[in-house]
């Protein structure tokens, strides 16, 4: 757990408090704050000093929550800036003089401010490693008629062909302008070059920017490059570069024109001109969707014409992309499938297999932590045979497996048990005073309980049998709860689990007119409720009765729960 998370988990949400939504109208605000207050008021425990010394500390939270609620001014900075935003000097000045939405837009221009000083003040490091890898020996053995066989010469030539390394750094100068220094170095079968460019980008609008471009490598060069926004769907980008060399300079020239087609969807039209890479117009279709990423695109020019397709295919749930691309054209055909995963927060590896004519069967593999990206190309051989087909899918599936198993799923294992044992012992005692407040505002509930489930009873509407939450053991679901026989099962009995609480008296006390709804947020915030493991993934198991039909549901910790339910219901048992 992160240093934001634990600050979640120690800090009340306002919301959670009055069990209301973010959205929630001053009437219904009003009607939260009624029903706690005459729950929690301190006069009606005044017979136990202790409850009432109790009710005093709740009632004055649930006061709290409703004074920065009900009032837009605070509540605008309470929804941006969370607890600590009431207390920084110098808004009390500002909750005079601006509206809710000027809050907002002045804490967004400060946040930007901040992301623009930090911007200053970061290099942004970027770097590429390439490493290709020639294994052709491994499936295809060539000879030389000269060479002379000898049988113990067995074991196949792997050998590193090429190697190229890129990295370059940024050097924010003012909040308009930026300059890049970057180089590069590569190495191929005994041939070495390498280049170094500088370049300064310039923000002349919001429209666009302009930069100027100078390097040195094969010759010098200079180079210029414009941006501009000519509508709210349209772009253009051009760019000329001048290449001074032994035989001459050789100008290029590349133009980009971008078109947005709908949501989801943009059109480029690209012109290059000149150069190495000769002379061509270039029409590309993207889409984008929440499921899908393709890339469509045909070239036309000279030495070589193609046309290609790229599908992705996002499984966010696993934290993967599958991908598959086709390209035909004039220097022969080329298939690719793959897949990429995400491995951390900033880092992913992927593996894809390419199958070319006239090229062959190459694998290549990817590493990516943050910024930095190692791409090791492994050519296995020269023609498209099975067995090389074969091993470039199976070994990297069957590797990736070996690791994650013996390797990486320890290690995270580990890292969050530490995460955890740590948030825990940072905040043990707050933990402790939560939990101890938790069980008096059970104590305080127990009358409120009582009557809520007496007027349930009576009309058939909603009682809550039980109810569990905590971490349940894998696989338990809300039918694991024991089955009721009467009165067997009390609110106070012990939970069959460990790191689980009982909270059937607050739920049944958050019941309102035969329907109790809960949230989208963590439960462990609303009242009555308390966090019985920091840190592990929870759930909210309960067991109801309504119109005398047995009820039960599962629900994660942040999903909404809305009782009662058709699709709730137990058939009966024979």
């Amino acid at each position: 757990m992160d240093e934001e998370g634990e600050n979640i988990l120690l800090e009340e949400n306002y919301y959670q408090l009055l069990n209301v939504s973010k959205t929630a109208t001053p009437e219904e605000i009003n009607s939260a704050y009624r029903r706690f207050s005459r729950m929690f008021h301190p006069d009606k425990h005044s017979t136990d000093p202790i409850k009432q010394k109790w009710a005093e500390q709740i009632f004055n939270k649930v006061k709290d929550a409703y004074e920065v609620l009900s009032d837009s001014h605070k509540r605008a900075i309470y929804d941006t800036l969370g607890k600590r935003g009431l207390e920084v000097d110098g808004w009390e000045v500002i909750f005079r003089t601006r509206t809710p939405r000027e809050i907002r837009e002045e804490y967004e221009r400060l946040k930007r401010e901040r992301e623009e000083r930090r911007l200053q003040q970061s290099a942004n490091p970027r770097g590429t490693i390439t490493l290709s890898i020639n294994a052709t020996d491994m499936f295809m053995k060539y000879y030389d008629e000269y060479e002379i066989l000898e049988d113990s010469a067995v074991i196949p030539s792997i050998e590193v062909s090429g190697m190229t390394i890129q990295q370059s750094i940024d050097a924010p100068v003012t909040l308009r302008n930026t300059m890049t220094l970057s180089g590069n170095i590569s190495t191929q079968n005994g041939i070495g070059t390498g280049a170094v460019n500088v370049c300064n980008r310039n923000l002349s609008s919001e429209k666009g920017w302009t930069e100027v471009e100078f390097g040195i490598g094969n010759g010098p060069l200079v180079g210029f490059k414009i941006f501009r926004t000519l509508s709210r769907l349209m772009f253009l980008n051009c760019g000329t570069v001048l290449q001074f060399t032994p035989r001459g300079i050789s100008p290029s020239l590349i133009s980009t024109m971008a078109l947005q087609l709908d949501a989801h969807s943009v059109g480029y039209l690209t012109y290059r001109a000149g150069g190495q890479s000769g002379s061509s117009m270039t029409s590309i279709y993207v889409r984008d969707s929440e499921k899908y990423h393709t890339n469509t695109a045909i070239q036309i020019g000279n030495p070589h014409s193609f046309i290609s397709l790229n599908i992705m295919r996002k499984l966010p749930q696993h934290d993967m992309k599958l991908r598959l691309a086709l390209k035909f054209g004039t220097f022969g055909a080329i298939a690719e499938y793959g897949a990429e995963k995400k491995v951390s927060q900033n880092s992913s590896v992927s593996a894809a297999v390419m199958l070319g004519v006239p090229s062959g069967v190459m694998l290549k593999l990817k590493w990516t932590c943050s910024t930095q990206t190692i791409v090791v190309p492994i050519h296995l051989c020269e023609e498209v045979i099975p067995s090389a087909v074969f091993y470039a899918t199976v070994v990297p599936v069957v590797s990736w497996l070996v690791l994650k198993k013996l390797i990486l799923d320890p290690i995270a294992r580990e890292k969050q048990e530490r995460e955890r044992q740590r948030s825990m012992e940072a905040n043990h005692e707050r933990l402790q005073e939560m939990q101890r407040e938790a069980r008096a505002t059970v104590e305080l509930m127990k009358e409120t309980y009582s009557r809520i489930k007496n007027d349930e009873e009576k009309k058939k509407g909603l009682v809550i049998i039980r109810a569990l939450y905590g971490k349940l053991p894998s696989g338990a679901s809300s039918h694991d709860i024991p089955e009721p026989t009467g009165d067997s099962i009390s609110p106070e009995s012990p939970s069959p689990y460990s790191e689980v609480i009982d909270v059937t008296i607050p739920l049944q006390c958050l019941v309102k007119d035969t329907r109790l709804e809960l949230l989208a947020a963590c439960k462990s915030e609303l009242p009555g409720f308390f966090d019985p493991c920091a840190g592990e993934d929870k759930h909210l198991t309960v067991q109801y009765y309504f119109h005398n039909n047995l009820h039960c549901c599962t629900v994660t910790d942040k999903q909404a729960l809305v009782l009662p339910r058709n699709n709730h219901r137990i058939k009966n048992r024979s």
